[in-house]
């Protein structure tokens, strides 16, 4: 798995791991990579995956290491809130490079031993603002947009060998989002959005991608499986007005 020294990856590296997983954890913060794997008795794996070369010698590194592949989580998160118009091309670089080409890199170099070994199970990750915009995130949620395409694309032509699906986030407790999540009128902002009221643990993405990646989900491809506390959903403006509608007495018939 990838980006596994922290967060959401360091959550489901543990989270694999407890299920009876062999986990190679790949990051590019070699301390962050061997802290997780010490942690779980897994494989630590340093690599830049927005680099292909990279990439592909860290899917033999763990191939080797692990005694071939079963699962994969792409796990990519960097993030970048800045007004459209003030972006520069290097801002734009990092986005794209840090999420949509470090996922095509890893899901690319995987396929090969999935496909040797007899198939497997591949999960990336997208995220809400690549399904809805978000003032500031443009290029953050195209690139999470091109995610969950080009996990459609990967489950369509390599069926029925390989399963590869999604996971979208909502707001997750992480270091990503601490210094904003650190701010009680701003975390009661962005929970008052939430239905279940709540930002998410890592550990509740984790159990998803656990799934996804286990022969439970054997029937599931090509899905982005959306985990956000209802977030995504119609806003509570609309419920309150229907609320009001029945609430209202009813003609007599």
């Amino acid at each position: 798995m990838t980006g596994g020294g922290r967060g959401i990856g360091r959550a489901a590296a543990h989270r694999l791991a407890a299920d009876g997983a062999r986990v190679a954890v790949v990051d590019v913060d070699a301390g962050a990579a061997a802290e997780v794997a010490a942690e779980i008795d897994g494989l630590a794996i340093v690599a830049d995956l927005t680099d292909g070369p990279a990439a592909r010698a860290a899917v033999a590194e763990a191939v080797r290491g692990l005694g071939g592949l079963t699962a994969v989580f792409a796990n990519v998160g960097l993030g970048l809130a800045v007004p459209f118009a003030e972006m520069t091309d290097a801002d734009y670089d990092r986005v794209v490079d840090g999420n949509l080409r470090a996922t095509f890199h890893t899901v690319r170099a995987v396929l090969d031993p999935l496909l040797r070994g007899g198939g497997g199970a591949i999960v990336t990750m997208s995220g809400t603002t690549g399904l809805r915009p978000a003032r500031g995130e443009g290029i953050y949620g195209a690139a999470k947009a091109g995610i969950a395409a080009l996990t459609k694309d990967v489950a369509l032509s390599y069926a029925p060998t390989v399963r590869c699906n999604c996971v979208a986030p909502g707001f997750v407790a992480t270091r990503l989002t601490e210094v904003l999540l650190g701010q009680p009128e701003l975390r009661h902002h962005v929970e008052s959005r939430i239905p279940l009221g709540r930002v998410a643990e890592p550990e509740e993405i984790a159990a998803v991608v656990a799934f996804l990646c286990s022969t439970d989900a054997s029937y599931l491809t090509g899905q982005t499986i959306v985990v956000d506390g209802g977030s995504t959903l119609p806003s509570h403006q609309s419920d309150d007005l229907l609320r009001r509608r029945f609430a209202a007495p009813r003609d007599p018939a």
